[in-house]
């Protein structure tokens, strides 16, 4: 079976701009074939824009994500094989989708004003008295 992840990255990134967010993309620097500019890279990762006022030219494939950007005035081509995309989520409320090595999914949610969620709370239950009534 084919791999989710590009259907999945391509989702959610139009989810985002349609949403009116601005999408960014968590990038793994240490796998082969990122080509992005070195001086932007920390911990292995760099972080990038993703939104179309910011690139040229995206292009979202079963294999990689393609466009052309400028950092510092200087124009880039970046090439990331899709399996390098570790997270795609927008920047404004910080909901999104991360990946896995196996390239799977898991969305996440941030509150607008960048908390987390709180934890989902079991519901209450309302202890009432049976009632029977005569139907007829």
């Amino acid at each position: 079976m084919i791999s989710s992840q590009p259907y999945l990255v391509r989702a959610i990134y139009d989810w985002i701009l349609d949403s009116g967010f601005t999408p960014y993309m968590m990038v793994d620097t240490s796998l082969s074939g990122v080509t992005v500019p070195e001086a932007y890279i920390r911990d292995q990762k760099i972080i990038l824009n993703v939104n179309p006022s910011a690139i040229d030219g995206l292009e979202i494939t079963a294999e990689q994500v393609a466009f052309s950007a400028r950092f510092s005035s200087q124009s880039f081509d970046i090439f990331i094989p899709i399996h390098a995309v570790k997270a795609v989520y927008a920047k404004e409320s910080e909901s999104g989708m991360m990946f896995n090595e196996e390239g799977l999914g898991v969305m996440f949610k941030q509150n607008l004003d960048g908390t987390p969620p709180p934890e989902d709370e079991p519901p209450k239950i309302k202890s009432k008295k049976p009632a029977l009534r005569v139907v007829k």
